[in-house]
């Protein structure tokens, strides 16, 4: 006796579902997403040259480590971060960026000093999607941690100026300023409370009502009512102590030894509260200028003490590979980057073939695809066009008998074939492959 069929009433039935990524997100699908690879593998090289080491932590944390080291009164803490309980009732957060999870790291375990990482992570603000920016966006980063030395400083901002240029970018403005420390930036704070009170009036809607609390903001705001009022506000420079105008003077120093440019922006403070000292930014001069900050960062000597751990210095930066990526786009760098199937299997004896060529070339270090389901020729040649694959290795009943392959070169202009030996396909493989295609 068959066993009974249950279908769901008309009126049980679901109805048809069309699910979306969700607003300010989106898929990197192939082959986009070969360059997001290329992208992290020469980060990573530069990094492994430098000697810094690989961070993976958690993409969410206590809702308090961001809170504490962004400041109650940052755009991000207040207004972008993803927030939520857990099942426990823990307040948690999404990762906004990347250092306070790499100093809350530290401040945890207590590596040896100087401890110099990099890291490659999601990052989650909930803001109005823009050119390169989205709620769920990717960074890639440094951070040192144990030292007050400038030539760090020089370091750091060096590494992303090579990384930029590996890439292919050369149209880079680099920019910096100086924070000071907590000896010069109270006294500076206070002039600029006293000037910002003078001309309250003309601030954009926002810092009319948030000025007083978060006084720095005003000064990166690209509002035009704050723009206008900036123009005569007090110069962070005139108020650097000594030691500050020594530390920002070394720096300056060392970029010009090495060669890079860069120029003094009074009003760069970034977004965040732990900076101290250095700050930097660079911008691609290719893409709109409100929209073309690629990768920033500075020092922030006193955020491992902020997250309960000893007073330790810290220099680090983030860059968004979305944006970074645009860049390139508007340079016509990171383009071709060439297909990661280097030979396509066209079986046409049952699929056999292609099953243990593709695994002799891959474990060769060759990349290579194959069809499946017996397509035709015709079908498997497409395929193997659309693969991006420079050579076809043909196998059919005659080569199959024989022991033989047919190497045919799918990018030369005027048709290149050979039948091969099968036991010495590898080698004329890598003999093909070695002379461009004619």
């Amino acid at each position: 006796m068959s066993e009974p069929v249950f279908e769901p009433a008309a009126d049980e039935a679901l109805p048809p579902v069309s699910f979306r990524a969700p607003t300010g997100t989106r898929d990197i699908l192939p082959p986009e997403s070969a360059r997001v690879i290329a992208l992290v593998a020469r980060f990573a090289e530069l990094c492994r040259r430098a000697g810094y080491g690989l961070v993976l932590s958690p993409l969410f944390e206590d809702v308090a480590v961001f809170r504490r080291s962004a400041g109650e009164e940052s755009e991000v803490v207040k207004d972008e971060m993803y927030e939520f309980a857990d099942k426990g009732g823990r307040a948690l957060a999404l990762r906004p960026e990347g250092t306070a999870s790499v100093v809350r790291a530290y401040v945890q375990h207590r590596p040896p000093l100087p401890w110099k990482t990099w890291y490659v992570t999601p990052a989650f603000r909930y803001e109005r999607p823009q050119a390169g920016r989205y709620r769920q966006h990717h960074q890639l980063g440094v951070e040192v941690l144990g030292t007050e030395d400038p030539d760090c400083d020089v370091e750091v901002i060096a590494l992303l100026h090579d990384f930029l240029r590996a890439l292919g970018l050369e149209r880079l403005e680099l920019k910096i300023n100086s924070m000071g420390d907590a000896v010069c930036m109270p006294t500076y704070r206070a002039a600029l409370v006293a000037y910002l009170g003078q001309h309250q009036s003309g601030l954009c809607p926002e810092h009319k009502e948030r000025w007083r609390r978060n006084p720095l903001r005003v000064l990166d705001c690209k509002k035009a009512g704050c723009q206008q009022v900036r123009v005569g506000v007090p110069r962070l420079a005139d108020w650097l102590c000594e030691p500050c105008r020594m530390h920002f003077a070394r720096v300056r120093a060392g970029l010009d030894a090495i060669g890079i440019a860069w120029r003094i922006d009074d009003f760069l403070v970034r977004g965040f509260d732990y900076y101290t000292r250095t700050t930097f930014e660079f911008a691609a001069l290719a893409l709109d200028a409100a929209q073309n900050a690629v990768g920033g960062g500075g020092r922030y000597d006193g955020l491992a003490e902020q997250l309960g751990g000893p007073r330790t210095a810290g220099i680090g930066f983030g860059c968004g590979i979305e944006r970074v990526l645009l860049a390139c786009d508007a340079e016509g760098a990171l383009g071709d980057l060439g297909g990661a199937v280097e030979v396509f299997v066209v079986d046409l004896t049952g699929g056999g073939a292609a099953r243990d060529l593709t695994h002799v070339l891959r474990r060769a270090g060759i990349g290579a695809e194959r069809a499946f389901d017996a397509r035709s020729m015709k079908a498997q040649l497409k395929l193997a066009d659309r693969s991006g694959a420079r050579l076809a290795a043909i196998v059919g009943a005659s080569e199959l008998e024989s022991a033989t392959v047919t190497l045919r070169d799918l990018r030369a202009d005027q048709r290149r074939q050979s039948v091969v030996a099968r036991d010495r396909l590898l080698d004329e493989v890598r003999s093909w492959l070695a002379v461009p295609a004619q």
